[in-house]
């Protein structure tokens, strides 16, 4: 694998989120209905971000959740010998609540049909709205997503690297080329 080119730098992604969280503002009217969920692991720290632009906007904690969808993927039996399974961390009722699920890639949608499920599993919200930092395409659902930091067309041979300085040390998103030489 190599790297064809860096596409956003720390400064790019702060500027997304910045953008987003007043977009998600916006169309839902104000903060006073909405839950934030990170899908483990990049999305996590990417709504942990959120959550603190959101606060910083409106002077309110938003309640904030940690989702892991590894048990309901479909494919984890297949892919995964020994899948690493971490908890979800969801301390309030969504029933009735308007969720922003958010995720650092959307690829094919198999993950957030997943959380879905997972979400369906816990409560009735009354909306799940999805925050994707880069939406590569390629879906293989019909999912799309509702905020949308960049849209990145990739072909087959490539990928999305998503770097968070939480765990990677830099905020970047890179694109990947994965075919052999």
């Amino acid at each position: 694998m190599k790297i064809k080119s860096k596409i956003v730098d720390s400064t790019g992604m702060n500027r997304i989120i910045t953008r987003i969280a007043h977009e998600i503002l916006e169309r839902n009217k104000g903060s006073h209905n909405l839950v934030l969920m990170g899908m483990r692991t990049r999305g996590e720290f990417l709504a942990r971000r959120v959550f603190e632009k959101l606060k910083e906007i409106e002077k309110i904690e938003l309640p904030f959740g940690i989702l892991d969808v590894t048990l309901y993927r479909d494919d984890f039996r297949v892919r995964l010998k020994q899948p690493e399974v971490s908890v979800s961390n969801i301390t309030f009722d969504i029933n009735d609540k308007d969720i922003i699920l958010i995720d650092d890639v959307l690829y094919t949608g198999r993950t957030v049909r997943s959380a879905l499920n997972a979400i369906m599993d816990l409560g009735r919200p009354t909306t799940i709205q999805l925050f994707v930092l880069v939406d590569r395409g390629h879906r293989e659902l019909p999912i799309r997503a509702d905020y949308v930091g960049k849209n990145i067309p990739t072909s087959i041979d490539e990928e999305i690297k998503v770097k968070m300085s939480e765990i990677d040390g830099e905020d970047a998103i890179y694109l990947i080329d994965t075919k052999e030489e």
